[in-house]
């Protein structure tokens, strides 16, 4: 087993005077999974400043059809925190399995439709075009596609990928081109490589 410390201790010298800061942990340790620029902030501070990170005219949202209670929604949800995403979206069951998330949705913005029609009225209000994620007949490749600047990146369960209901609301749906013989990808790295294309794009 490794002995290596994560994080920080408490905070050495006089404490700082910035209202980011969090008093417990300055005084007891940072011990999470954050980035060093974020250490001893509260939660409510680094949510903040991640928000205004993201340009206006650049928005990316993630949503997860759930219908399974899949264990990757966690992973998906990590890997939307690594990009600053400006949303995660829950679309049917409400229930999900935090523990792929690490405590990484606490930074995010987490919203819950009951389904793809409600979901996809919500996108249509925001102006926000969904882009699905399934290599489904009539898809097109992930590399040959400009994606909008401004949209929702729509991923289905770990199994079945989109329901036909959900692939009914998205604009246009791509599929990650794949070299060997397994059929589909794992969720959680499908929602990686998505959201790496659109970040490599416009970020």
């Amino acid at each position: 087993m490794s002995d290596r410390v994560v994080g920080v201790g408490p905070w050495a010298g006089p404490w700082p005077d910035d209202p980011r800061y969090d008093p417990e942990l300055l005084e007891h340790g940072d011990r999470r999974n954050v980035v060093d620029a974020y250490r001893y902030w509260s939660v409510e501070a680094i949510v903040a400043d991640m928000d205004r990170r993201r340009p206006p005219d650049r928005q990316l949202h993630v949503a997860i059809e759930n219908w399974a209670h899949d264990l990757n929604i966690g992973s998906v949800v990590r890997t939307a925190n690594a990009f600053n995403v400006a949303g995660v979206h829950i679309v049917g069951r409400r229930r999900w399995n935090r523990r792929g998330a690490m405590v990484t949705d606490r930074y995010l913005h987490v919203q819950h439709h009951p389904d793809a029609e409600s979901f996809a009225a919500w996108a249509a209000g925001e102006r926000l075009p969904v882009v699905g994620v399934d290599n489904v007949p009539g898809s097109v490749a992930l590399e040959r596609r400009e994606l909008p600047p401004r949209c929702v990146l729509l991923l289905g369960q770990e199994s079945d990928g989109l329901t036909p209901q959900a692939q009914a609301v998205c604009d246009v749906v791509v599929h990650i081109t794949q070299h060997g013989s397994t059929r589909s990808l794992n969720a959680g790295a499908a929602a990686a490589i998505a959201l790496h294309a659109w970040a490599s794009q416009h970020l």
